[in-house]
């Protein structure tokens, strides 16, 4: 059996007519017949049954083209892109919820052009950022160490064969809406926080305190609400009077200015940066998403 012969089965089939299918493949039509005859021979049963109206698929010949149709769209893209290297490069990175992650992204995609890359972006629980970097499904993943989790967090990484690079660090931020009653303060204290819904990213089946993508996630917080995407806590913190802690980085351009990040009276160090397969080399794309990542380090308050 050939990828020839089963080209030569499938342009038959689509054409209902072993004539057509000379033509359409510029073969005679006893070369082409002959051909699907020793196909056949080797399969054990009949892909056709000829009649007056034409070429008619057998039942066994629908599943045979079925699988053949897999076999040559497959060999299809992989001659695609590496023979005539027609197919797009790729460049994927996973992130905890950040927005300052995601506008780095935009800025790399504006940058690098659509015309060559194919790119991926995926905001998700920590744990599938590092797997996402582990099983090449994303180049690069943004996340956050501190001093509580980092022992946790290190061995994980190292198990997984990634490292982590630091990017910077910054102060913890109470992140809320500008109607908030807290909203005027200065500083926001623990204590004062208790009379409202702390949000929380839902760490799905791997849920653990070493991998909350939020700072205090040892504190028994009185009021407590999970969801698992960023539109969903911004309205809550509007109906709700929520809020979360957060690195302080705004991104008013992304999620508009009804939001403000008020410094944390007990504050902890967040050390952000991103994590990559450990040794490998990153790739054009990465370095320019990386640039755009450091900028951020100005932005710290």
């Amino acid at each position: 059996m050939t990828l020839q012969q089963l080209k030569y089965a499938l342009t038959i089939a689509d054409c209902g007519s072993m004539n057509e299918a000379a033509k359409t493949l510029f073969l005679s039509q006893p070369s082409l017949s002959e051909t699907i005859r020793e196909l056949e021979t080797e399969i054990g049963f009949d892909l056709f049954v000829r009649s007056n109206r034409g070429i008619l698929v057998t039942p066994e010949g629908e599943e045979f083209l079925g699988y053949a149709r897999q076999v040559t769209e497959q060999f299809t893209l992989l001659t695609s892109r590496y023979i005539d290297k027609q197919v797009k490069e790729k460049f994927s990175v996973s992130m905890q919820h950040y927005t300052f992650a995601v506008k780095a992204f935009v800025e790399t995609v504006k940058q690098a052009g659509m015309e060559q890359y194919e790119f991926a972006v995926h905001e998700t629980t920590t744990y599938d950022v590092l797997e996402n970097v582990k099983n090449f499904r994303s180049e690069i993943g943004v996340l956050y160490l501190n001093d509580f989790n980092e022992k946790v967090m290190n061995k994980i990484i190292r198990e997984h064969g990634l490292e982590f690079i630091e990017l910077f660090s910054c102060d913890t931020y109470v992140y809320l809406w500008s109607g908030h009653p807290l909203a005027k303060q200065e500083v926001i204290s623990m204590e004062e926080l208790d009379a409202y819904p702390c949000l929380s990213f839902d760490q799905g089946e791997h849920h653990s305190l070493y991998l909350a993508e939020e700072m205090k996630s040892t504190y028994d917080y009185k009021r407590l609400i999970k969801a698992n995407d960023r539109a969903t806590l911004l309205n809550l913190m509007i109906g709700l009077n929520a809020y979360t802690l957060c690195s302080g980085i705004i991104c008013e351009e992304l999620n508009g200015s009804d939001y403000m990040a008020i410094p944390l009276k007990e504050t902890e160090k967040m050390r952000i940066g991103y994590v990559k397969r450990k040794g490998a080399k990153v790739s054009h794309i990465g370095e320019i998403y990386i640039e755009e990542l450091k900028k951020y380090r100005e932005n710290v308050m």
